[in-house]
């Protein structure tokens, strides 16, 4: 990652709830200007870091600082330079889209808001909305007023926590758009999301697993880690396919996508990628199943994720393992 000045940092971070550690000695940067992300499933300790970098909670352990601050200490200072988008961000139904992101610049001590208002409202494709009510949005608008009143201050950092969960897809790719839009003006973004379509989108992405760190790096980066090659299989029917190449020495990893299987193989090199699917696939059908395709296919970063929490569990493939 080139050098640049550290908007926050981690080092040896420890979040505990009585007697679970749901953040356990993280460590990373985020630099000014980049998209970063926070990957993992649920129970990983995706939440607890941000509202740690957020100083809504505590540190039990390790240092955190956040534009330069300790956010536990300067929790006010901070809230000048950093917009928070949370997973229930609370707008007001009965006050219209303008009253709505005026509340939010007074709470900030906006002077001058009124412009800002007008481009984040035009930026959004809110201006033919504003003097709709909250409660009578959709939820991807509603989203995008989150949005805009979290910006409404210009912070320097924006922290998102999975903010197009409950999204539907437009929406979600019209809001992702958004983004990239904003990171490219300069504005650095750190945020969490369950959706590896998204983490592909960030310049890099920390891998998290019950609170520890697996893997830091760009997306590229990350599924170049792939210990194996990887073959994309559609047979049907699928689950019996799964099962047999699940009780091959060879497969140590796979995961569907739709009716389709991501089968990785131990010790194949790419050069012998073609011959190792065609080898499968007559495995399959001597079975007495039916092969559309079985061929070398690129990792996705959900490969690469899953892979490297079997890993860190100890565990291999299994029939009762295969993603659904």
């Amino acid at each position: 990652m080139t050098s640049g000045e550290v908007m926050v940092s981690l080092e040896g971070l420890i979040h505990r709830y009585g007697a679970v550690t749901a953040v356990d000695s993280l460590g990373f940067q985020v630099i000014r200007g980049e998209m970063f992300g926070l990957i993992g499933p649920d129970g990983a300790g995706k939440t607890t870091t941000l509202r740690m970098v957020l100083g809504i909670l505590p540190a039990h352990g390790g240092r955190v600082a956040t534009c330069g601050l300790d956010p536990f200490r300067k929790r006010r200072e901070l809230s000048e330079k950093v917009g928070y988008l949370s997973q229930r961000f609370s707008l007001y139904g009965d006050l219209s889209v303008d009253e709505n992101i005026a509340f939010f610049a007074e709470v900030h001590g906006v002077r001058g808001w009124r412009p800002r208002r007008d481009e984040l409202l035009e930026m959004l494709r809110l201006a033919p909305f504003r003097s709709r009510l909250g409660e009578r949005l959709s939820g991807g608008m509603k989203q995008k007023l989150a949005l805009a009143c979290t910006l409404i201050h210009t912070p320097d950092l924006l922290v998102l926590d999975e903010p197009t969960t409950g999204v539907d897809p437009v929406s979600r790719r019209d809001f992702w758009k958004i983004l990239v839009r904003l990171q490219r003006r300069g504005l650095t973004i750190l945020l969490t999301t369950p959706y590896l379509d998204e983490a592909e989108r960030c310049q890099r992405v920390a891998l998290l697993d019950h609170g520890r760190l697996l893997a830091l790096d760009t997306p590229d980066a990350l599924r170049g880690l792939s210990r194996g090659t990887t073959l994309e299989v559609l047979a049907s029917p699928r689950r019996r396919a799964a099962e047999i190449l699940a009780a091959r020495e060879e497969v140590t990893d796979m995961q569907t996508f739709g009716e389709r299987l991501h089968v990785t193989l131990a010790g194949v090199p790419p050069a012998r990628s073609v011959e190792a699917a065609e080898r499968i696939a007559t495995v399959l059908r001597e079975a007495g199943l039916r092969v559309e395709t079985s061929r070398p296919t690129f990792p996705s970063l959900e490969d690469i994720f899953i892979a490297r929490i079997r890993d860190a569990q100890g565990g291999r493939v299994g029939p009762h393992e295969v993603v659904s």
